[in-house]
This record gives structure tokens, sequence and C-alpha cells, in this order.
């Protein structure tokens, strides 16, 4: 008997196995993927998945490459829908999309951001370009307000000489702004981010029935700070 042909199993075969992918994740976790459990799950043969993903490994990555992709994507379409007179109001509309996005896709959010895969080691070659896509769109937003002087920078610390070359340092991977908007970029994302993984990961006091409107109120604080 002929084999089908991988058109004939399945014609999108690459996303019903990113999808087969996502659907373990949410409910045995990332550490736990296996491409011949999810041959079994497609009713396909494994080496059918192997043409598209060599291991786990491969499979892994490419899903963290999405993650970050569609992040970067959501980031950047909410401040094009704000004009760019009003760069305030677009990084608080980066904030809090940033929360939808983590909200709405927890698994991806907690793939790329929460506990590592024991004996996973992310290609940086391939993930960090994504990974820097995700985060430009604030990057870019402060850059516009430390260029138009909008940014309260003469509370911050002096940074120190260490700092400062790490921060240079990052340019490399795309954060092509001013140190100080890359230190800012890191803070601010580091209380949103602190934030957003209370909540998806449920460690909130159960007295806090609308967690939205603690994270609004922190994005008001952000920008009172900073601006």
């Amino acid at each position: 008997m002929v084999r089908p042909t991988l058109k004939k199993q399945k014609p999108n075969l690459q996303e019903a196995i990113k999808e087969t992918a996502w659907k373990q994740i949410a409910e045995t976790g990332a550490a736990t993927l296996s491409l011949r459990s999810i041959a079994r799950e497609l009713g396909i043969t494994a080496p059918a998945i192997y043409n598209y993903h060599p291991d786990r490994d491969a499979l892994v990555t490419a899903l963290i490459v999405d993650a970050y992709t569609s992040l970067g994507e959501s980031q950047q379409a909410t401040i094009d829908a704000v004009p760019t007179d009003d760069q305030k109001a677009r990084l608080s509309a980066l904030g809090l999309a940033y929360r939808e996005w983590a909200i709405t896709y927890p698994q991806r959010y907690l793939l790329i951001f929460g506990t590592p895969i024991p004996n996973y080691v992310a290609p940086e070659n391939i993930t960090m370009p994504a990974a820097a896509c995700a985060i430009i769109p604030l990057t870019m937003t402060l850059q516009a307000l430390y260029s138009s002087g909008q940014l309260k920078l003469e509370r911050l610390s002096a940074l120190t000489p260490e700092l400062e070359a790490m921060l240079e340092a990052w340019k490399n991977y795309g954060g092509n702004a001013d140190v100080e908007v890359l230190y800012l970029t890191a803070v601010i994302w580091s209380r949103v981010h602190g934030l957003v993984m209370l909540e998806i990961g449920h460690h909130v006091p159960p007295v806090i029935t609308d967690f939205g409107e603690l994270f609004r109120r922190e994005i008001k604080n952000i920008l009172s700070q900073y601006l």
C-alpha cells in the first residue's frame, strides 16, 4: 500500500503540529512536550513531524519564535493605532496591550518568560532577533519621548560604568537607542512583566477581584514617574 503524501494527510501539517503542541503545553506543560504524542494525536507517523522539526527542541524553538513574533506584532499594531504626536498615549497603550496579549495567550507568554524547560537551551541566533522585535516598540516609543525632552531623567541615579557598558552592548541586539532609554526599557518592562506574571500565575490575593484595576493604576504611575 502506498503511504499517503503529507499534503493528503494534513494540508496544513505545520500549523496542525504547532496547534497540537500549544494544546499539550496548556494541558501538561512545555517540559512534557513530545513529538510522538503530537503525531499520535494528529493520526500521523512520527517521521512526518521530523520533516518539519527534527527533534523536540527544534519545535520548542519554533514555538518561542512564533510567540515573540506574535507579541511584537501586537505591540507594533498598538502604537500604529495611536497618533505619532501623542507618545504618552502610545506608551500607555503599549502597557495595556502587553497585559492583554499575555492573558489571552498565557501558554505562549509562559513559554518565553516562564520557568525554563529542563535540558533545553534556546539558540540565541534564532530566538534573540524575535525577542528584540517584541521589545522594540517600547524602546522606540521611549526614544521618541527622550528625543522630545519629555522623559524625566534628573532623578535617576548616575549610571555606573559597568551598567553603561552593558546597555551599550544591548545596541548590538536591535536596541539602537540612548543608554538611558534602554535602561528605562528594562525597568518599565520588568514592572509590567512582574504584574502580568502574578496575574496569569494566579498569585494574587483573592480580594483582588479585578486585577486590571491594579494594573491600569501602575501604568498611570509609570507615566507620572517618568514623564
